[in-house]
């Protein structure tokens, strides 16, 4: 079965910077997309970015583009999402999930697999 560790998560400062990694195991799958949601308190899970591992195809929300970047490192199976410029507003968990099509993605229901998510706080 499909595992995702998510890591890196933390408390910053706006204007700060974080990178956040997604290593994943147990697939046999060749092409697949993961992606990256957060989910703030009372608010519903939000798709943040996605990559597609057969082509490298990217999806950002338009509340990060040009602040966050999604990259991976296929040899290794991990995903990174580094985020700079950060605002109190990106306060949230942070989940990555994966769907074995390497068709990016933008909705929660489109992937099968989650993992346990990391807390990310900026702090005014």
């Amino acid at each position: 079965e499909v595992q995702l560790v998510e890591s890196g998560g933390g408390l910053v400062q706006a204007g700060g910077s974080l990178r956040l990694s997604c290593a994943a195991s147990g697939f046999t799958f060749d092409d697949y997309a993961i992606g990256w949601f957060r989910q703030a308190p009372g608010k519903e899970r939000e798709g943040v970015s996605c990559i597609s591992s057969s082509d490298g195809s990217t999806y950002y929300a338009d509340s990060v583009k040009g602040r966050f970047t999604i990259s991976s490192d296929n040899a290794k199976n991990t995903v990174y999402l580094q985020m700079n410029s950060l605002k109190p507003e990106d306060t949230a968990v942070y989940y990555c999930a994966f769907r074995p099509w390497a068709v990016v993605a933008a909705k929660a229901g489109e992937y099968d697999y989650w993992g346990q998510g990391t807390q990310v706080t900026v702090s005014s």
